[in-house]
């Protein structure tokens, strides 16, 4: 049982990912899964850094009120790697998988996730960072990679928890999770924070 007695709102995980399913669920909170396509695009003006946050409201904007269930709390998300301020996002195809990681190779790079939590009363909007180092790869390593885990549905076209991640990272700063695609740490946090302020 977590260290609250019941959270005071029904969850609503406004996303398809997987991996934050699995992330929300081992942090201990029940939630249900509502998730739209919407068209990620964003301005050109606003700095990168910024733009996992914008895309995170944008993606829970996406839901009316009257979409969601009843005394609700949606949580949204989007994930971007970053080399140098060039953004990557989710490979269209092999080949851009292969030349994606081709760059990361042998750079430290950003991973930034952006976050909204919103209830009918207030949103919350915030952004995590962790940087990654990867190690030197060969090209086979990468093609191999791409052929057996085919991460085209993950931004820089990797996943910290996969193969390459065993093998390629030599180290991490910041939290792991968040490049996985969800700052468990920082997200619980909050969460508890709405729950005292729900509670007092």
């Amino acid at each position: 049982m977590l260290p609250f007695e019941k959270f005071p709102y029904r969850i609503v995980l406004g996303s398809a990912s997987p991996r934050r399913k699995e992330l929300l669920a081992a942090i201990g909170f029940e939630f249900e899964i509502m998730s739209k396509e919407i068209e990620e695009n964003y301005p050109l003006s606003i700095p990168r850094e910024s733009v996992p946050e914008y895309l995170a409201h944008l993606k829970s904007m996406a839901f009316t009120d009257e979409e969601l269930p009843e005394n609700y709390l949606l949580i949204t998300a989007d994930t971007m790697v970053l080399l140098e301020n060039k953004p990557f996002h989710k490979p269209k195809d092999r080949e851009q998988a292969i030349r994606t990681l081709y760059s990361l190779s042998g750079q430290t790079h950003k991973v930034i996730t952006g976050l909204s939590i919103r209830t009918k009363e207030k949103q919350y909007t915030f952004s995590v960072e962790s940087k990654v180092s990867f190690r030197v790869f060969t090209l086979e390593e990468i093609e191999y990679y791409v052929d057996t885990f085919k991460p085209y549905d993950k931004a820089g076209a990797y996943g910290i928890q996969e193969w390459i991640g065993y093998v390629g990272i030599e180290s991490v700063e910041g939290s792991f999770y968040n490049v996985m695609g969800l700052p468990t740490q920082r997200l619980y946090r909050v969460l508890s924070e709405i729950y005292n302020k729900h509670t007092r």
